[in-house]
């Protein structure tokens, strides 16, 4: 599908289920990465992943027109266009939009292995359990001002 094609799919579906035709441009965006499309408030464009029509076929990509779609008309409409309005929730409801769009196949979920770091103040030897590393030359015990020292780092699979 081209960007000719996908003007007209867009244009056809605004007339088709919300009765007004959509007068902005529509564009495949080859930089979305975590999202199927998006409705710019500035222009009134929309751009969509081409991804999604790549990996999950044309009646995801529908889908996601649909629901940039309502983002573009309550919002041009002076209405509630946020994704936590109870008029966009009903409108997505109304033409059979999703909410959120499928995640692609690809797209891996990164899971890195936990961690737990034990620190020490060097003064009064209090310790303290952290999941995220300390800056022990900026930072220091919370209850004597001494120097923390980094004593383990325990990997849990």
């Amino acid at each position: 599908m081209e960007q000719k094609e996908l003007q007209l799919l867009v244009e056809k579906i605004s007339v088709e289920l919300f009765g007004i035709p959509f007068k902005h441009k529509a564009s495949f965006n080859p930089r979305l990465r975590s999202t199927g499309g998006r409705y710019l408030l500035g222009t009134h464009n929309i751009e969509i992943n081409k991804k999604y029509l790549e990996q999950l076929g044309e009646k995801e990509l529908v889908g996601i027109i649909k629901h940039e779609l309502c983002h573009y008309h309550l919002h041009l409409e002076g209405k509630g266009y946020q994704h936590r309005d109870q008029e966009f929730k009903m409108l997505l409801k109304k033409v059979g939009a999703p909410r959120f769009c499928t995640q692609l196949p690809e797209r891996k979920v990164k899971r890195s292995a936990k961690k737990i770091l034990l620190y020490q103040c060097a003064k009064c030897k209090l310790s303290y359990k952290r999941k995220r590393s300390i800056d022990t030359s900026r930072y220091v015990c919370g209850s004597c001002r001494g120097k923390l020292t980094k004593m383990k780092e325990i990997i849990l699979e």
